[in-house]
């Protein structure tokens, strides 16, 4: 659906703007979510968002959305393409939520090694969500290292980090999910 982008950071915050500008997607309890997948590829020269899917994996509540990320990656441009997490939004709510952090979400492997260039890779959610005031907020959680990070004035910034198997959050002194 879009890419290639140079930077994880540059595709976080464009992804943001085209996934909450799905219909419904920015609705708060009376919206819906979209998820995607994201990959990279050395050949097509950076970081890709796949078409999105707005199945739902259960019914929505008022207070819990869902949607049911892609199964498999189909970019016969980009044989070489490693994916790296999913994606979705929340149309209600900024925060992850603890189905999303808990041990039983992980992508496993959560950190992997690319046997062509040897570079380290770890598996990241992406979360996203747009303000009443049109700001589109991105958010990570790293299935490695079990940090939650912010995408800040295009940098990635350590806000929490998960404590247990079933997703409970510790922000960091000084951090919200709202820059303070």
């Amino acid at each position: 659906m879009a890419g290639p982008y140079p930077k994880l950071e540059d595709l976080a915050s464009n992804a943001c703007e085209l996934m909450t500008s799905q219909p419904g997607s920015s609705n708060g309890r009376y919206g819906s979510e979209y998820c995607a997948l994201y990959y990279h590829s050395e050949a097509g020269g950076g970081y890709f968002l796949s078409y999105l899917s707005d199945i739902r994996s259960r019914l929505d509540s008022a207070d819990i959305k869902s949607c049911a990320l892609p199964t498999a990656l189909s970019d016969s441009s980009n044989a070489d393409a490693i994916l790296l997490g999913g994606a979705h939004t929340h149309p209600h709510n900024r925060k992850f939520s603890s189905k999303d952090l808990s041990t039983a979400a992980h992508w496993n492997p959560t950190r992997f090694a690319d046997k062509k260039t040897g570079r380290i890779w770890d598996k990241t959610l992406l979360v996203f969500f747009r303000e009443a005031t049109g700001e589109c907020r991105t958010y990570g959680y790293n299935n490695s290292t079990r940090f939650i990070q912010a995408l800040r004035n295009g940098q990635w910034i350590v806000i929490g980090k998960v404590y247990n198997d079933d997703g409970d959050i510790e922000l960091m002194n000084g951090h919200d999910w709202v820059p303070l």
